[in-house]
């Protein structure tokens, strides 16, 4: 496969190409438009949802290491106004981001963020995502990022925003897995599906419910009668499929085919 240094720069250039290219198309299609993967969305709303993330996250690295509470809400523009103000919030970002180190500290969400860096990746895939929503609203081909970055994206979509667990909280495996193969990268991944068990020591909440965790290595170490079911295609198709963009139809499935709906439906809700 090829190989690329996944580096401050590339992402930062990963940023700037997709988020044009959300714009480029969405300029081609109606503002009513409807998103196909996201329907109560319109093309507007599609705009102003990656203007508003990048607003945000704009304003959370150029104040870091302060959080949230520091940021402005984001004032929603007319709609004809929207795909030039989500070149603007995307410039904005770029620039907070080309201010600092990717080590830098940075408030975020995730257990597994806390730095420039996590942004920068987590930010180039929020705009790849929604640069297909845009190119699926305006009726164009849809381009494929090459390799690498679809299997980066796969990388970060199971061990980002599905895996990672507050040290206040434990894991309890039922025994369950579903592997993932990136036939075009060499690259393997394997979700284990159990419990989340704790207790929030900001909001008390207690939790004891259901989500997947990234195991093993890559490639999987484990036996293939250790896995419940397995999903093969290009790194492309699977994460298009993970991200509910894509049909499960250009995939390899083997195994048991309920364990993998279960991994599509703890995705989505982990990914609300």
């Amino acid at each position: 496969m090829d190989t690329v240094d996944l580096s401050f720069d590339y992402y930062a250039d990963v940023i700037g190409q997709e988020s044009a290219r959300t714009a480029d198309a969405l300029e081609k299609a109606p503002l009513s438009a409807q998103v196909p993967a996201c329907p109560d969305w319109s093309s507007a709303d599609l705009a102003y949802h990656l203007g508003e993330v990048q607003d945000f996250w704009s304003q959370i690295v150029g104040n870091a290491p302060a959080g949230p509470d520091a940021a402005q809400d984001t004032e929603r523009l007319p709609d004809g106004e929207l795909v030039a103000f989500l070149r603007t919030r995307t410039d904005a970002l770029l620039a907070a981001i080309a201010a600092h180190e990717p080590a830098d500290p940075c408030w975020s969400w995730s257990p597994v963020g806390g730095t420039v860096g996590w942004v920068l990746r987590r930010q180039a895939h929020e705009a790849l995502v929604h640069r297909v929503d845009a190119e699926q609203t305006a009726g164009v081909p849809v381009t494929d990022p090459g390799v690498v970055l679809a299997a980066d994206g796969v990388d970060e979509m199971l061990g980002v925003m599905v895996s990672g667990l507050p040290e206040w909280a434990s894991f309890t495996p039922d025994g369950q897995r579903v592997r993932l193969h990136a036939t075009d990268a060499g690259r393997e991944w394997v979700m284990a599906f159990g419990r989340f068990h704790g207790t929030s020591p900001t909001s008390g909440r207690q939790y004891d419910d259901e989500c997947a965790e990234l195991v093993g290595g890559a490639p999987w170490e484990g036996e293939d009668e250790d896995v419940t079911a397995t999903v093969s295609g290009s790194a492309w198709d699977l994460e298009l499929w993970l991200w509910g963009r894509g049909s499960a139809d250009a995939l390899q499935r083997d195994g048991d085919p309920a364990a993998i709906e279960r991994l599509r439906a703890v995705i989505v809700e982990s990914t609300q």
